[in-house]
């Protein structure tokens, strides 16, 4: 009987080693991330996809960068969470390897998107009337298919060419770590430069030209209050609010259809018939600046804060031998990455009254659905 008891209390301490109180609560909250990561991505999807207002090619680059995200929340993060609760990896060196090559490929294919979501705004904003022509479904698909193609070609040679990890000793167990190692810093960065420090100069690079169009264009309204200095379109009688009609290539209308779309969306100057007389209306004069700047603020705060400090680490632990992170340290700069792809819908979307009308649309038949 003695031996029985005790091989059954061994058993009953490996059980609680495995199931402290904080690997319960690290494995709920990560647990939560991903599945809001999820929920939120495919809330942006089909919002696009039964939304026909939303079906404009420079949405068409937000969807993809939330389809994106949302391999991240399915492929990536789950798998994630396994490998920290276990604190080795259980899933055999194939999945090892798939895993990390779906990880490295989508984390920098979010990051490509925003960089070339930056570049679609800052060319509708300085080559507005040119741009616009341009700005086709055809361009939007082509430039999706390049992104991915171009996050595989930064991704695979670093991961073909890692050092494949081995099992070793940690104490009286085996484990095997599931990471990318190189014996070369060339490898690093190639990566690191391709997948994040390149795309982080473009992006502030861009988003500074950015806020200064949308300073000169604040500066412009304020230094002239007549209808026609500051007119952006006209409603003729009997027609729609929704088709505005620009009156030339220096009215600003392109300039703050393009600025607002898809990330604000703010005021209209109008012109209506009323007895004769033309009529201007404004709603909260710069008020889409302020927006706009608010936005450009989350959107760079956001990238830096969320995958600066793991760049960063990978740089000096791979360039320096003796330069090492502990495991916990690595698993949240590494979390902190994939935090991006939570954040990215709703940054991206929140400021765009078209995008929280559908979200209010679908919202109650999410939750209905699921009651």
């Amino acid at each position: 009987m003695d031996p029985i008891n005790c091989s059954s209390v061994d058993l009953s301490d490996v059980l609680a080693s495995k199931m402290s109180p904080s690997k319960i609560l690290l494995s709920l909250t990560l647990s939560f991330l991903a599945v809001a990561t999820t929920a939120i991505n495919s809330l942006v999807i089909t919002a696009i996809l039964i939304t026909h207002k939303l079906h404009q090619p420079a949405n068409y680059l937000i969807c993809s960068l939330a389809v994106t995200d949302l391999l991240v929340a399915v492929l990536v993060m789950p798998v994630s969470i396994v490998y920290i609760t276990e604190e080795t990896w259980v899933l055999g060196p194939i999945v090892c390897h798939l895993w990390l090559g779906v990880d490295v490929t989508c984390c920098t294919c979010s990051i490509l998107h925003l960089a070339a979501i930056a570049l679609d705004r800052y060319r509708a904003i300085t080559d507005a009337v040119a741009y616009s022509q341009k700005r086709t479904y055809k361009r939007a698909i082509i430039t999706i298919l390049a992104l991915w193609t171009l996050s595989v070609l930064v991704s695979l040679p670093p991961l073909v060419l890692r050092k494949f990890p081995l099992e070793h000793k940690d104490g009286e167990r085996e484990v095997m770590d599931c990471l990318i190692e190189h014996d070369h810093v060339a490898f690093t960065v190639y990566s690191t430069f391709g997948a994040f420090y390149i795309p982080l100069t473009l992006i502030l690079v861009l988003y500074y030209k950015i806020y200064k169009a949308a300073e000169t264009l604040r500066n412009r309204r304020g230094s002239s209050r007549l209808v026609k200095q500051t007119v952006s379109s006209v409603l003729l009688p009997g027609m729609s609010s929704d088709k505005d009609i620009a009156l030339s290539p220096d009215t600003f209308c392109p300039v703050e259809k393009s600025f607002s779309d898809p990330a604000t969306d703010g005021e209209r100057v109008r012109i209506t018939s009323s007895s004769g007389n033309l009529i201007k209306v404004r709603r909260n004069p710069g008020a889409r600046e302020r927006r706009a700047a608010l936005t450009l603020g989350l959107i760079l705060g956001a990238f830096v804060v969320c995958w600066l400090p793991f760049f960063l680490k990978e740089v000096i632990v791979n360039i320096c031998p003796n330069c090492s992170t502990s495991a916990v340290l690595a698993d949240f700069l590494t979390w902190l990455g994939y935090l991006n792809s939570l954040i990215n819908p709703l940054i991206y979307t929140i400021f765009n009254e078209d995008f929280k009308k559908a979200f209010k649309r679908l919202l109650p038949l999410c939750c209905s659905n699921i009651l």
